[in-house]
């Protein structure tokens, strides 16, 4: 398990296949987990909460 791997809006873009800013409106609109601020300039989501919402989201696809 990879408890203290942080990714980008770029690498989360990349993982889903959508644009960076569609990253943030996940964020801001839905319950895609909200990112960390770690320091000035520098936000990112960790693969903990990622990991533990995509499990969320087959769980919800699988009981339709």
């Amino acid at each position: 398990m990879h408890t203290n791997s942080y990714l980008t809006d770029k690498t989360l873009a990349a993982r889903y296949n959508v644009g960076d800013a569609t990253i943030w409106r996940w964020a801001r609109e839905t319950d895609f987990p909200n990112p960390i601020k770690l320091s000035a300039g520098c936000t990112r989501w960790k693969l903990s909460d990622i990991e533990a919402w995509e499990a969320e989201q087959k769980k919800v696809a699988n009981n339709g």
